[in-house]
């Protein structure tokens, strides 16, 4: 054989081998601080108000996101050739036309009492006042066809968790209703403690906004019975088993929401046709009550700090593809109740048995720069046990997190695994995991501002998911679901 035609075989076959090798690596070089920063500070910007679901606010940075998906190397996988994916939502709010009497006491709306319980209801009968029975003890009073008055109380009620006065009210509720539903109530009349007298302010805005919904969640106002609130100041109104009427009228509402929905192909003619599906959500609550003199719940951290995270990736996939292709989805209404999520694990815009994994991040960018929490990486949460390994492989060779399994347990007081937007993936049978940097003292306020996220940290979490992403994208066995993988909840 020539010589030089030998050398220049030997040469091929080093470059090739050595272009293998690159390629298998993830192009991490691709993604820089510097643009984290510049799109978190356009997509958490007062100008988008707060980005809240079924608004004006929430379109106007769904442009924003399709431009800059598009900018980024994102194909249009949405509705239409678009980067589209509408879906309706619903809000159910008591009208102000709704009127409580009790006694010789006529009450106004919003002020004398909240509704907790968007319900049409017409009620005429007697309250019975309970004071500070406990649930277990209702059966001892005749609350059957009458409306329960009760003393609100933080007894057995968990207060080691985020937003616990804001959230107060709803724990009272879960702790009475069910009994008093059982016992036949008609309904319930909540009287104020020292802590609900506190997040009044707070649950005004909430409550006068309504409950909301969409396909398959709380789509119809529901039969339960009504909830109502009044403070303790005002307790005199309940005793004495009083006479009550009560009106409430409940309509129902139909807005747009939206997902947003880009992919960056693969390069392998057979896995191409397979889905490595990146998420999080674009939406934030809008205005609401101020906090230290600011109205704008601007969400940077929630969750603006997945949407640049995923626009990074994209860059990085466009300059360097996978063999498998990877499915950006941005979901609307998850504040909601996962409303996107749930819209599009049910409708997906490519086969659901082509999304081998969900990866989903969701405040990635604050607290200590070498903590975060995979959440589905553990018990009962774990749906796969490949797709975990990968992402534990992928923080073992470079991000080296120490994890934070305490909030992946079935006894974290916050049941954070439950509450975005891997899980409708997750219960629909597909690996699904969730990147996150977990909740701090500005979640859910207006000082979630993108003057006070961690970039380093940001940068860091994105690099976890991008390395996690490209192995599923490159391995050539797609990670399997668990058999009999069942939800504590």
């Amino acid at each position: 054989m020539n010589r030089n035609y030998l050398l220049s075989v030997i040469s091929v076959l080093i470059f090739s081998v050595g272009n293998a090798q690159n390629y298998k690596k993830p192009l991490v070089s691709a993604i820089t601080e510097k643009d984290l920063k510049t799109d978190i500070y356009q997509l958490a910007a007062d100008q988008f108000l707060g980005r809240e679901a079924g608004t004006l606010d929430e379109l106007k940075v769904s442009m924003w996101l399709a431009d800059k998906a598009k900018e980024a190397g994102m194909k249009p996988a949405g509705d239409n050739g678009t980067f589209f994916q509408f879906f309706d939502m619903y809000r159910h709010r008591v009208v102000p036309q709704s009127t409580l009497k009790i006694g010789e006491n006529q009450l106004k709306l919003w002020k004398d009492f909240l509704v907790a319980e968007p319900v049409n209801a017409n009620i005429d009968t007697e309250i019975i006042y309970a004071g500070n029975t406990e649930p277990d003890d209702l059966s001892k009073l005749n609350i059957k066809g009458k409306i329960l008055a009760i003393n609100a109380s933080d007894k057995n009620i968990e207060r080691d968790m985020t937003l616990f006065v804001r959230r107060y009210p709803g724990f009272v509720r879960t702790k009475y209703y069910s009994k008093a539903f059982e016992l036949g109530a008609k309904g319930i009349i909540f009287i104020t403690d020292e802590t609900s007298d506190k997040s009044w302010v707070e649950v005004l805005p909430q409550m006068t906004r309504g409950a909301y919904g969409g396909e398959g969640l709380r789509e119809k106002v529901t039969n339960n019975i009504p909830v109502l609130w009044i403070k303790r100041e005002n307790a005199n109104w309940v005793k004495n088993n009083p006479k009550v009427s009560l009106n409430l009228i409940t309509e129902t509402y139909k807005y747009p929401s939206v997902n947003i929905i880009g992919k960056i192909d693969g390069t392998d003619a057979k896995l191409k046709n397979e889905y490595v599906l990146l998420s999080g959500h674009q939406d934030h609550d809008g205005i609401r009550h101020p906090v230290k003199n600011d109205t704008i719940y601007n969400g940077a951290d929630d969750n603006a700090s997945t949407c640049v995270a995923m626009l990074a990736m994209a860059r990085a996939y466009k300059k360097q593809p996978g063999k498998r292709s990877i499915l950006f989805v941005f979901h609307g209404a998850e504040e909601r109740g996962l409303l996107g999520s749930r819209w599009h694990a049910t409708h997906p815009v490519v086969p659901k048995e082509s999304i081998i994994a969900v990866l989903n991040g969701d405040m990635i960018g604050r607290n200590d720069n070498n903590e975060a929490a995979l959440l589905g990486g553990n018990a009962p949460h774990k749906n796969s046990e490949e797709l975990v390994k990968m992402a534990e492989d992928a923080n073992n060779e470079s991000t080296k997190f120490t994890y934070l399994k305490d909030w992946d347990s079935p006894k974290h007081a916050e049941y954070f695994y439950f509450r975005s937007d891997h899980l409708p993936y997750a219960k629909a049978g597909i690996p699904a995991i969730f990147f996150t940097s977990v909740l701090h003292d500005q979640y859910h306020t207006p000082q979630d501002e993108s003057e006070n996220i961690n970039y380093k940290k940001l940068y860091k979490m994105t690099e976890w998911m991008y390395r996690t992403s490209w192995k599923v994208a490159n391995e050539n066995e797609r990670p399997k679901v668990i058999s009999n993988f069942t939800l504590e909840r």
